[in-house]
């Protein structure tokens, strides 16, 4: 296995902390050992082992460590000034690498700001992109049924990969959740999870979920934050240059496991598609600096597109995502034709690509081989 991340990861090593983030069981521990491998001397250390955690707290590793790889270090109360202390005291061969399956940016503890201290380096499943140039490619369907987490995707036959989604689901809400928050009612937020797997695609209406399992809209969006901070889902916000109104406007959900969705197949090349799409926008983001962002068009009248990439504020592709429909969408011709935009219509099963106008129409699989990772 091969991610396409490591080589930049490494060289971030000599410059400062690499915080290496993304769902669980994607993939982080096996990169971080792999960058391991480039080094005499690596300390792998989980603060969800209770020795490790001693080592991590008495600081007591050797001093002829060359990288020192901290796991699930958020956990740990006052973790960033904890980091930073090291940081900021090490030697200077010392070079650090944590990884977390939560957002880190979402843990607000009290303390000093590592700020101007580290890279972030987000690992998302497999694309199409990120394996196409492997030594046997695999195509679009294998991830629209499987997704793009390693062990279900690189599975020999179908049974593995559903068996590994249930321990997945369970785990993740019987243990992740627990971790994260304190829950009293599991049942409601099981009833939600199943909620959002058959909606994927959809603007989200936290009310109309509230009143589905008859809670509280503060306790929906609650979960909906559980969801996103633990990498289950991400939302795709409407574009709007005014931020206040786009506030306003339901963004829509997808999950990082394909394998999640609930739907027929064009609900599952969406939500592939947006995974695509994030990582992506991702990419561009942590390696070139970039400011883009992954957001949808939606008109009060019902007129949608289903993605488009903005940079600095600045849509610079409109797209839309089809089965087997090469006829232009009317959201996406709307879109294109009113405001001069760059269009794109992804089509699954396309005989031909062609242009017609400002849109591209192109076969789904060569186009998300072309995206950034």
């Amino acid at each position: 296995m091969y991610r396409r991340q490591l080589e930049a990861i490494i060289k971030d090593l000599n410059k400062k902390i690499v915080f290496v983030v993304g769902p669980r069981q994607v993939g982080k521990t096996w990169l971080a050992r792999e960058a391991g491998k480039n080094y005499e001397k690596t300390v792998y250390l989980n603060y969800d082992r209770l020795e490790d955690r001693r080592i991590i707290q008495e600081e007591s590793w050797l001093p002829s460590t060359d990288l020192l790889i901290l796991d699930e270090l958020h956990k740990m109360t006052g973790w960033k000034n904890y980091l930073k202390g090291i940081f900021d005291t090490k030697q200077e061969k010392l070079k650090i690498l944590v990884t977390g399956s939560a957002r880190l940016d979402i843990f607000r503890q009290a303390g000093d700001s590592l700020a101007g201290r580290y890279f972030t380096h987000r690992l998302l499943p497999f694309s199409l992109s990120e394996l196409k140039d492997g030594p046997s490619p695999l195509g679009l369907d294998r991830f629209i049924e499987r997704g793009g987490f390693p062990e279900p995707f690189l599975a020999e036959n179908d049974t593995d990969p559903k068996r590994w989604r249930n321990q997945f689901v369970d785990g993740f809400i019987r243990n992740d959740v627990l971790d994260f928050e304190k829950i009293h009612n599991f049942k409601t937020i099981q009833t939600v999870f199943e909620l959002v797997r058959r909606r994927v695609g959809s603007p989200l209406s936290m009310q109309s979920i509230a009143r589905d399992v008859n809670a509280s809209s503060t306790t929906i969006a609650n979960y909906i934050r559980i969801f996103e901070a633990l990498y289950l889902v991400f939302r795709v916000p409407p574009y709007s240059r005014n931020i206040a109104r786009s506030l306003l406007k339901e963004p829509k959900m997808y999950f990082y496991d394909n394998g999640l969705v609930i739907g027929d197949e064009g609900a599952k090349l969406e939500n592939f598609t947006a995974v695509s799409l994030l990582k992506h926008v991702y990419g561009r983001n942590d390696y070139e600096g970039a400011a883009c962002e992954l957001k949808y068009l939606r008109t009060k009248d019902g007129l949608e597109a289903d993605f488009c990439l903005v940079k600095e504020d600045n849509i610079e592709e409109v797209i839309e995502v089809k089965t087997g429909d090469a006829l232009p969408a009317p959201g996406l011709k709307y879109f294109c034709g009113r405001y001069g935009l760059k269009g794109t219509q992804l089509v699954k099963e396309l005989k031909r690509e062609k242009t017609e106008g400002n849109i591209s129409i192109r076969r789904a699989e060569q186009y998300l081989k072309e995206l950034y990772l």
